[in-house]
């Protein structure tokens, strides 16, 4: 078993690799080279014909792409500590909150750096009026964000850390590289930042 991915700042990998190291798991990751086009090679496309990383590639050379994904198959496989939730209730507030952070949070800051960042300007055609447009657009769903952890809660699904803590934490750091940091009035926000990052995990 092995796993394609990227180093830091790309969110998607280490999404897997906080998730494996709160696990107590150990998979080997393989760099893909997101920045020298390692992501379109004919071995990868192999791998992931939509050219992305994390995959997964089990010993028997099934491949699983998309994160959520491999993270459910490794819940599957080792349950303990659960990060998916036990119960029905819990199952569904942590879906709830993954997709929440996914398309409020993370689809924006994707839009951003697409589209307005410096460093993307060169592997596609930017639009960068609509990029910037982003920004408003995450500073919204962050406010959305600090209202939500207003009630003093220490996890998005309440007392429990979950794969959304993890969905959340690594698209708020990598808003941070990209230059959409968390507004300082979001004490919430910032709060709940703080506390994940002094998770053992959080240097994966």
């Amino acid at each position: 078993m092995k796993l394609y991915g990227e180093a830091m700042p790309a969110p998607n990998p280490r999404r897997v690799r906080i998730f494996l190291a709160e696990k107590g798991l150990e998979v080997p990751e393989i760099p893909i080279g997101l920045r020298q086009g390692g992501h379109r090679s004919p071995e990868h496309l192999a791998r992931n014909s939509l050219g992305q990383v994390p995959v997964l590639e089990l010993d028997d050379g099934t491949t699983i792409s998309e994160t959520v994904a491999i993270c459910r198959y490794f819940e599957a496989l080792h349950p303990d500590p659960p990060l998916f939730g036990v119960s029905a209730l819990e199952q569904a507030q942590v879906e709830m909150w993954t997709r929440r952070i996914e398309f409020r949070v993370m689809v924006p800051v994707g839009m951003y750096w697409r589209h307005a960042h410096p460093l993307t300007a060169r592997l596609l055609k930017q639009n960068v009026e609509f990029g910037e447009s982003n920004r408003e657009v995450v500073d919204k769903a962050q406010a959305w964000l600090d209202r939500e952890l207003s009630d003093g809660r220490p996890y998005l699904t309440g007392e429990t850390y979950t794969i959304a803590d993890i969905v959340a934490q690594t698209t708020l750091d990598f808003a941070d590289f990209v230059g959409l940091a968390t507004p300082a009035e979001a004490r919430n926000v910032l709060a709940w930042r703080e506390r994940m990052a002094a998770r053992p995990s959080a240097g994966a």
